[in-house]
């Protein structure tokens, strides 16, 4: 184990700490690099997944019979869909970590009210508090039940 690394426990550990600070610790420093170290974590394991991702495609054999062949295109093109919602998470992160340096990381990019600790853990890269977000998914549901009517 890399000792650099927070363990689990630790992790956990580090996270109730956070979720004890009173709320108006919001978003102070030992928030921020905790959210910070989530996301450049997260980040790094999806980089790393999509570099095997790759390697695997590009070490496939074209040669192989026409079955062996079906089957991996058919995983290719579930791989594919992964890497695809893998490209958008890492947009996500790289957009959290620009709220984090310019302070606006942890507040509803609708209202401007704090997100909270406990959906930020739930998903570091929120953008919008549960109210908001919920508006939006009813709005989206909305729109796409009156296309079909």
């Amino acid at each position: 184990m890399n000792t650099q690394e927070p363990s689990a426990s630790a992790d956990k550990a580090w996270a109730e700490q956070l979720l004890a600070m009173p709320a108006s610790d919001y978003m102070n420093d030992e928030q921020l690099a905790f959210f910070r170290r989530r996301l450049l974590d997260e980040r790094a394991e999806i980089e790393a997944h999509l570099k095997e991702m790759k390697d695997v495609i590009a070490s496939h054999e074209r040669d192989s019979d026409e079955s062996d062949q079906a089957s991996f295109e058919e995983e290719l093109r579930l791989a594919l869909r992964q890497a695809d919602r893998e490209s958008r998470l890492l947009n996500n992160i790289e957009s959290a970590l620009k709220r984090i340096e310019n302070g606006e990381y942890g507040y509803c990019e609708e209202t401007g009210e704090p997100i909270g600790l406990p959906r930020l853990m739930f998903r570091p890269t929120a953008k919008l508090c549960i109210e908001a977000k919920e508006r939006q998914e009813q709005q989206e549901h909305h729109y796409r039940k009156a296309r079909w009517e």
